[in-house]
């Protein structure tokens, strides 16, 4: 087979061939790259020499780049733009990547050449970066069972594997549940309250569908949302809410509960074979946080200041309901229309109002203009970069001086091979070797209102905030400059990786900012004053519910994986842990079927299992660095340069805390997030 997997690509920058690459090419190549592995680590395990810092732990670092590129590649495609055939493949190779990394971790030669390096790390020399590798190459061969007997280390490679399986199994639950889910509307009478852009996008997605004349909503989030917020037919409001939170919660073939019973046990098994009492002592080991108590008194905290001002936020839409003579009890699926209905009356401005001035166009173009006056770089459209999608785009980041810094790809629309939700990925992260400075592939990927005939695509001002979230992760990646790609960009501390996002936020509320791309799409004429002061007075909007309900999911996550293996073994009714693990942040009658669990792609097929919580840990973050460009001008090139220089280029070069307090001054303040979301 003429395989583009496994020969040098022969595309600009380097850049994977989509245009040739097929289903098919993935398992040759996948096995191909295996055996081109094990051979360097081979070369590295039987190396005559004594074992130096270049010649093992650096050597590892540099291994196995045809298969992680390939890797890559896979679950990318089965991400953003996935079918039967990505998906089978997908679950053909996870138990060979799980089983390639355990042999690896738990080769005895090489991990005997790693801690005597490690033993001498003082007589060395290292720099910085280079002690930051070995250290976490030697605490990786550790949290990898390097140490554990062997009928411990085969009971380690059977969970590894076990567990990539059932995460794989997991999504593609969610995925086909979401995909699968229509509400049609025939009468028009049920469209009362929508939006013309909402109504507009459904008849679309019905014609698409062969249902023409007829309005088709979906469980994606840009036909979901606007239905929530806006439908006064309460029966269609409460199906689509119950459609959506009932999702892989059916007790069919794609029921999740079972996975998560069984992928709670086996992550709590795998920690205790290494020696630590629950999952979450295994993951908060290498995190900001430093362990499950001090997260929980950190979301103990949060909570205590929040949930008054939530209960009251509750108690504010319940008067309001009855100042508008409704007569029903407040539900779940009421609060987004209520609280929509609310923000209109107090500030005058909703999605339908801002809308026009945010052209996903005019929006990325703001983006681009905020990154260039922050970090001097720019973004020029390419046309000969291969995509896997016609959605794609492409850009290659130059420097002032015209000098590459990194290929940016953009996939803003949802399809039915693609996820919900919003996030950055990478096909490269940028590294140095031989002298060259190797340069990043980065892609953000969402899911926005896409546009149709005659219509383009317009974003709510919260679709505005997630493209400037996604875009801050995307500049961590492209503004790398480490020596190792393990440590390059966004390969940092979990509670670190969402400071770079979440800052980057802060500037869309700013009228400096605005004024570079919130244009009229008709007309031309900028947002006026008046709509930026209600977004800036509206902000804190029910910002104490959106932070418990945040808090919410973190006591979700850390109760599940907080448990020793005994206590993960005995749960035995996933709706009732899910109850009370959420109990203290209960403000809704509970909903019969509605569970968050069987839907959590965060913690159960993604990265953030004991994790969630640094969502709102960063927030603490990003408000305190926020506040010194704040005193110092939004585009102030000294600030700028410092969080550029100690936050962005610097990656996992060296403890987060260390670099945070060098951009800062000072360790962050939890006082600047408590203003901005007026809890103070």
């Amino acid at each position: 087979m003429n395989n583009p997997l496994l020969k040098s690509y022969n595309t600009p920058f380097q850049t994977p061939p989509f245009d040739q690459i097929k289903a098919a090419h993935f398992m040759p190549a996948i096995e191909e790259a295996i055996k081109e592995a094990n051979l360097e680590i081979e070369a590295i395990t039987s190396e005559n020499e004594a074992p130096t810092f270049e010649n093992t732990v650096e050597a590892l670092e540099f291994s196995g780049k045809k298969l992680h590129d390939i890797a890559s590649i896979l679950s990318n495609l089965n991400s953003a733009e996935t079918n039967e055939q990505i998906q089978a493949t997908a679950r053909e190779a996870s138990p060979l990547f799980s089983e390639f990394s355990n042999n690896i971790f738990q080769n005895t030669r090489l991990f005997e050449r790693i801690n005597a390096v490690y033993a001498k790390k003082e007589e060395l020399g290292l720099d910085k970066e280079q002690k930051v590798l070995l250290e976490n190459s030697y605490k990786a061969f550790k949290r990898n069972g390097a140490d554990l007997n062997v009928k411990d280390k085969a009971r380690f490679k059977e969970i590894s594997k076990r567990l990539s399986e059932l995460s794989l199994s997991y999504g593609e639950n969610v995925l086909a549940e979401t995909n699968e889910y229509e509400l049609v509307i025939s009468e028009e009478k049920d469209l009362s309250g929508l939006p013309d852009s909402a109504i507009k996008q459904a008849a679309n997605t019905a014609k698409s569908k062969g249902k023409e004349g007829q309005w088709v909503f979906s469980l994606q989030a840009p036909s979901f949302l606007p239905f929530m917020e806006n439908a006064d037919n309460r029966k269609l409001r409460e199906q689509l809410y119950k459609a959506y939170m009932a999702k892989a919660n059916k007790n069919d073939a794609r029921d999740n509960k079972t996975i998560i019973q069984e992928i709670v046990t086996l992550r709590s098994e795998k920690a205790g074979l290494l020696g630590y009492a629950s999952y979450a002592d295994y993951v908060l080991e290498e995190r900001m946080a430093e362990d499950k108590f001090k997260v929980q008194k950190f979301l103990d905290d949060l909570l205590q200041q929040a949930l008054p001002k939530a209960k009251e936020e509750v108690s504010e839409i319940k008067a309001f309901i009855q100042e508008l003579g409704d007569d029903i009890d407040l539900q779940r699926w009421d609060w987004a229309y209520y609280s929509e209905k609310l923000k209109k009356k107090k500030y005058a401005i909703d999605d339908e109002l801002l809308r026009p001035y945010f052209k996903l166009e005019n929006v990325l173009d703001g983006v681009f203009q905020t990154a260039e006056k922050l970090y001097d770089i720019r973004f020029e459209e390419l046309k000969n970069i291969p995509v896997y999608h016609e959605d794609v785009t492409t850009y290659e980041v130059k420097n002032m001086a015209g000098e590459h810094v990194a290929i940016f790809y953009t996939d803003f629309h949802p399809r039915e091979g693609k996820r919900g939700g919003a996030w950055m990925t990478g096909y490269r992260d940028q590294y140095r070797r031989d002298g060259e400075d190797i340069r990043p592939l980065v892609s953000n990927v969402c899911n926005f209102t896409p546009s149709s005939p005659g219509n383009p695509s317009l974003l709510t001002f919260n679709e505005v905030t997630t493209l400037f979230h996604e875009f801050g992760h995307a500049l961590h990646a492209m503004l790398a400059n480490s020596k190792y790609a393990s440590l390059s960009g966004a390969n940092v501390y979990w509670d670190f990786v969402e400071l770079p996002s979440q800052i980057f936020e802060n500037w869309c509320y700013e009228k400096e900012c605005l004024d570079l791309f919130a244009r009229h799409y008709e007309t031309g004429e900028k947002i006026p004053q008046e709509y930026i002061e209600k977004i800036k007075a509206s902000s804190t909007y029910h910002e104490a519910y959106a932070t418990v309900r945040q808090i919410s999911l973190a006591l979700l996550d850390m109760a599940y994986f907080s448990l020793d293996h005994e206590a993960a073994q005995s749960i035995a009714d996933i709706t009732k842990f899910e109850e009370g693990a959420m109990a203290s942040t209960e403000l809704f009658p509970k909903v019969k079927d509605a569970m968050m669990s069987t839907q959590f792609g965060h913690i159960f097929a993604g990265g953030y299992a004991s994790g969630y919580y640094s969502y709102k840990w960063a927030e603490v973050l990003d408000a305190d660095a926020f506040s010194l460009f704040k005193e110092k001008g939004i585009f102030n090139k000294e600030v700028a340069k410092s969080f550029k220089d100690n936050i962005l280029s610097k990656g996992g070069s060296e403890h987060p805390m260390e670099l945070y307090k060098r951009f800062r001054g000072r360790a962050p303040k939890i006082d600047a997030l408590l203003e901005r979301a007026g809890l103070k």
